[in-house]
């Protein structure tokens, strides 16, 4: 199970550094779904029988529908580092939604999904367990997988909002520049009211744009750490936008879970 390195990380933190034994792949959904789905992603492993790896993800912005043996929900985003501990073999199928894609679906303020999980049936039409049998059935073949799913969403395609692509305009605003670092600055450059941005926020997305904003920060610097491009700290810190190391130190900490000084040296479990 190889894989390209040097990959996007998109928040999977260590993804360059995974062994072969780890297969993480994405992949494009079709014309009809893309307004609404950024891509399908696979998770498989195989692990030596007594061998276990405790996976982190920073989460992005974004909703995902979770497809895995007894886990089968559509999960909101979160806020904070998400760790897997992965055991043995298996497998898990994604979809990721783009910002706000999830809303026509649910029809739902996504902030009110952050809370727990939402049952597949109330989206889907079928239980959680039907769908793990209809899908990983197919484990052994993507494209399949994918089909499964695709056919489900595509029956219950609700009409597109304008306001997905509002949002997604200001999110890889945010994601792009580095120099952003309060929510005034995107209001400045999309000429939006505060007000008015938190509350699409609210509705679409389901974590406030100042979490966003630093989610993407630190994505940035634990990315930048796995590719061995940021070894100077106080350097990084700065070009991230932080006043000082001791505050970027403080956030990156809250949401990693480790110091950027235990990441950058690998203690991260």
């Amino acid at each position: 199970m190889s894989h390209p390195q040097n990959r996007p990380s998109m928040g999977v933190l260590g993804l360059n550094g995974a062994g072969d034994q780890f297969r993480l792949e994405r992949y494009p959904a079709s014309e009809v779904l893309s307004p609404f789905i950024m891509h399908y992603w696979i998770v498989q492993w195989n692990l030596e029988q007594d061998d276990s790896h405790w996976q982190h993800v920073v989460p992005n912005p974004c909703a995902n529908l979770v497809v895995e043996q007894g886990k089968t929900f559509f999960y909101g985003p979160g806020k904070e580092k998400f760790s897997y501990l992965l055991k043995g073999s298996g497998i898990v199928f994604g979809v990721k939604f783009r910002p706000g894609g999830l809303y026509p679906f649910v029809k739902k303020e996504l902030s009110e999904l952050t809370g727990g999980p939402i049952e597949v049936e109330t989206v889907l039409g079928i239980q959680g367990l039907e769908l793990e049998e209809l899908v990983l059935a197919h484990r052994d073949s993507d494209r399949r997988m994918i089909q499964c799913v695709e056919q489900l969403l595509a029956e219950r395609i609700p009409p597109y909002d304008d306001q997905i692509e509002e949002v997604n305009r200001i999110i890889d605003y945010a994601a792009d520049n580095r120099g952003i670092t309060k929510v005034e600055q995107v209001c400045d450059a999309f000429d939006i009211n505060i007000r008015r941005l938190q509350r699409l926020f609210a509705k679409y997305v389901g974590v406030n744009p100042k979490s966003v904003i630093r989610l993407f920060r630190l994505q940035n610097a634990a990315e930048a750490m796995d590719l061995g491009q940021a070894q100077d700290l106080a350097g990084l810190s700065v070009e991230l936008g932080y006043h000082d190391q001791a505050h970027f130190s403080k956030d990156f900490k809250a949401v990693i879970g480790r110091s950027p000084e235990q990441y950058l040296s690998g203690v991260i479990s």
